[in-house]
């Protein structure tokens, strides 16, 4: 059944009007009036709709249902990743969505090739969002991944942020793994830091443990900045569960 989010609150018994993407997506692939349609607000659960109308550029559905779906982990994930060149960080967004990261936190490091400000910074803020929204719509995921501003390193790890759990900095230099330390722990909330190509730098490293960050292994082998922080979730969610 197709699914698709909406930015606007859902109730049941209501008609709301899709979004314009949703609108092209549904004219494409030429779903007709009455089609059955899974709709989520990001709130939690899901709603069965019936497609009203659909054209090339709007469209609308009846919210007939709700369903109290839900799919998150039961402990939650900050990802606090450094700016990888490229693509990488869509690509890194994505992943971690789809394996039920609960926010996204962006970090300008020392060794980050990208460097993102002003408007350019909006504009791929709002494209990481766009992601967020795809991959939730793709994994059955009904509450959206928080995408927070981007932050400059030094600043953001100065900054208390006691909700967001334990901070975990994934780093060769560390003397414990990761897959002892969550054996040893059990499930909480913890906030993942990956440095971009190159990892963090050494100040950066040193400035993370002084405000309370746990230096861990992934193992003897060096993982690349978009497959450390999908590794660390896959192997947390096989300790602690919730795959």
């Amino acid at each position: 059944m197709p699914r698709f989010y909406s930015s606007q609150p859902l109730t049941v018994g209501a008609a709301v009007d899709l979004p314009e993407s949703v609108a092209h997506h549904l004219h494409v692939v030429r779903l007709q009036p009455g089609a059955a349609l899974t709709l989520f607000d990001g709130r939690g659960g899901q709603y069965r709709a019936s497609l009203l109308e659909v054209g090339k550029k709007r469209a609308s559905a009846s919210v007939d249902a709700f369903d109290a779906v839900d799919v998150e982990l039961p402990w939650a994930v900050t990802l606090a990743q450094g700016l990888p060149e490229g693509s990488k960080m869509d690509w890194i967004v994505e992943k971690a969505v789809e394996l039920g990261v609960a926010a996204v936190q962006p970090l300008a490091a020392q060794r980050s090739v990208v460097r993102l400000s002003g408007e350019r910074a909006e504009k791929r803020q709002a494209h990481w969002q766009g992601v967020i929204e795809s991959a939730s719509e793709q994994s059955g995921r009904n509450r959206l991944a928080a995408l927070l501003p981007l932050a400059e390193f030094r600043r953001w790890i100065e900054t208390p942020q006691e909700a967001a759990g334990q901070r975990i900095l994934l780093s060769p230099r560390g003397t414990q793994s990761l897959a002892a330390w969550a054996h040893a722990q059990g499930p909480q909330p913890v906030t993942l830091l990956v440095g971009p190509e190159g990892g963090f730098s050494p100040e950066e490293e040193d400035a993370a443990i002084a405000a309370g960050a746990l230096p861990l292994t992934m193992g003897p082998r060096v993982l690349r900045t978009e497959t450390a922080a999908l590794a660390a979730m896959a192997m947390l969610a096989g300790i602690w569960g919730g795959m």
